[in-house]
């Protein structure tokens, strides 16, 4: 589960979508692992009479992919199978005559989908056997035209930004928090170094069946439980900007507000989701990240809106890092990108220059700054045209 490579692969799937009033983009990487665990799941418009239903959600393996493909593949069908999910009349139309027992039932569906797919795939033959030992987390947002429904198991997180701010946020199950510290240890195990005995850094997770032996306890009393915590809230259309999903991959590096912000800074710069996706992990890269990473973003019906002010602003940054730039490579030709970035890094001028923005660090423009990077490695002419004009751009932009 710790192994890494040389250099990281930083090819990225990526793709998007829209429906229902929703926009999405999604975007992952293998990154320094020495395998791609995560998965992925967006649908907008679910099948069997759903069409005003859109399912979102992040799976994050370990100890092998099978797992985390498994679930992707399969945990939106079992939860919507549940008779208690079609039956629902809350999931069979989008009126606005909801009651507390519809919500209640679809919450129950959920949950129950999550503990019938873990006691299925235990059936699976390499699982079965014990030639596979993988396991999964897995957090997911069912979405209907009145409600979030959050469903989290592990430490891959939901965030909703609502009215400019991180309003909801899924909790983590970490073995050290405390209600899960004490299942473990009426489960006979122990927490060591933050870990499930002293070796797993989740307490809850698909899969893992090596953790949920324990003769006598039920699968929620197990040292890894497969439990989802699910959460109901209902949507407001003028104030719900966007939805995160992302691994502990992106987590890890980025705190809450920084994501939203670059988020909600983004969508004012462009409406095309999947780059904005793909800023944010190489981001993640760029600050460190050593695990897989992958984000879904949902844009909802109060997203901010295109401003030709911040477009402007961005572009001059954007002309104001590409001068920087093709300076620092007149000098050295043979300078490596990592190189490049820590010498902005430290110039006072760039300093300032990204003062002006909401996203307020350089890494957060280190995928322009790549594109900028790879254009000038691979047209060194460009260098030279531009070696004159560079110093007549030192002057930091002004709001």
């Amino acid at each position: 589960m710790g192994a890494f490579l040389d250099k990281p692969k930083t090819e990225k799937h990526s793709e998007k979508g829209c429906g229902n009033g929703l926009s999405y983009g999604l975007s992952s990487m293998q990154g320094w692992r020495i395998e791609m665990e995560d998965a992925h799941c967006a649908l907008v418009g679910l099948p069997q009479g759903l069409k005003d239903w859109s399912f979102f959600a992040v799976f994050d393996g370990h100890a092998g992919a099978r797992v985390s493909v498994h679930c992707a593949e399969n945990l939106l069908d079992t939860i919507i199978q549940s008779e208690e999910f079609r039956n629902n009349t809350n999931a069979n139309n989008s009126n606005n005559q909801i009651t507390i027992e519809d919500v209640e039932r679809v919450k129950s569906a959920i949950r129950d989908g999550f503990l019938k797919l873990d006691e299925r795939m235990k059936k699976i033959p390499e699982i079965a056997s014990g030639e596979d030992k993988s396991g999964s987390t897995a957090v997911c947002t069912l979405i209907s035209s009145t409600h979030f429904y959050f469903a989290n198991c592990g430490d891959s997180r939901a965030v909703l930004s609502r009215n400019k701010r991180a309003f909801f946020v899924t909790e983590d199950h970490k073995p050290i928090n405390p209600a899960e510290k004490e299942r473990i240890q009426k489960a006979g195990g122990s927490v060591m170094i933050q870990r499930v005995n002293g070796s797993l850094a989740v307490s809850r997770a698909l899969g893992d069946y090596e953790y949920k032996q324990v003769e006598g306890k039920g699968p929620c009393e197990q040292l890894v439980s497969p439990e989802p915590e699910v959460d109901v809230l209902e949507r407001d259309n003028e104030l719900d900007e966007f939805l995160v999903l992302a691994c502990d991959g992106v987590w890890d590096v980025m705190t809450n507000d920084e994501i939203c912000d670059h988020i909600r800074y983004m969508m004012q710069v462009t409406t095309d989701l999947e780059y904005i996706c793909n800023c944010v992990i190489d981001a993640c890269l760029c600050k460190g990240s050593k695990d897989n990473m992958s984000i879904v973003l949902v844009a909802l019906p109060g997203a901010p809106k295109l401003s030709e002010e911040m477009i402007q602003q961005d572009k001059e940054i954007n002309s104001f890092l590409e001068a920087h730039v093709k300076e620092i490579l007149s000098g050295s030709e043979k300078m490596e990108m990592g190189e490049v970035m820590r010498i902005l890094n430290e110039d006072e001028k760039v300093r300032n220059a990204l003062v002006l923005l909401p996203i307020g660090a350089l890494f957060f423009k280190h995928s322009f700054l790549e594109e900028v990077y790879n254009k000038l490695k691979s047209n060194p002419s460009a260098k030279e045209e531009n070696q004159n004009s560079a110093q007549d751009v030192a002057a930091v932009p002004q709001n």
